[in-house]
């Protein structure tokens, strides 16, 4: 099997170009979503408490999320210690994953972060999804309802898409203008010949 990261910074459209994947029987895992249901894990819970304290946990001990954001979007230690917690839990998840998967020919992981974290070496190939900075902005600001300012503290806690476009095997230009379904066909087409030799 091939194992295939895909990933892009956010607002990208990461989530659309994985559900054409999809379309096309292709196994895809998603980290940032299995990363949020972790919040409601009794440990993980505690250990976020014994750091911030009860203020991020409404009034049924579930995590506000939004509220998390705000601390470690503007704090690198906060966001570093929150990683530290969640990655190899995610990770953790993805090996159990994969093992139910051994007969495809790729997967792909979906995840935000990936070369920030280092991880992208534990693929064969790195697919990337570009747009446009001023587009993914638009998108979060209707998606997230959540303050411009938070928004673009999340965006600046990323690489740069220039950095990563150099690094990925495959770019997949979600611009609004660009056709999205030949591309991701001519990467799945390329990815299956190579799981065939």
């Amino acid at each position: 099997m091939i194992k295939v990261g895909i990933t892009g910074n956010i607002g990208s459209g990461k989530s659309l170009i994985c559900s054409i994947f999809d379309r096309l029987s292709v196994s895809v895992f998603y980290a940032d979503n299995e990363a949020r249901k972790l919040y409601s894990n009794a440990n993980i819970k505690k250990t976020i408490k014994s750091h911030f304290g009860e203020e991020l946990f409404d009034e049924h001990d579930n995590l506000v999320t939004s509220l998390l954001a705000e601390k470690i979007f503007t704090n690198n230690e906060d966001l570093s210690f929150v990683n530290r917690i969640i990655h190899p839990a995610v990770r953790e998840r993805y090996t159990q994953w994969l093992e139910m998967k051994n007969k495809d020919f790729y997967t792909l992981y979906e995840a935000a972060i990936l070369f920030e974290t280092g991880y992208n070496k534990d693929f064969q190939k790195i697919i990337f999804v570009s747009a446009p900075e001023a587009l993914r902005f638009k998108r979060l600001i209707a998606r997230d309802k959540s303050e411009p300012e938070l928004i673009r503290k999340r965006m600046q806690n990323q690489w740069p898409e220039s950095q990563k476009i150099h690094l990925a095997d495959f770019v997949i230009v979600n611009d609004g203008k660009t056709h999205l379904i030949p591309q991701v066909i001519d990467i799945h087409k390329k990815i299956t010949a190579m799981s065939a030799q």
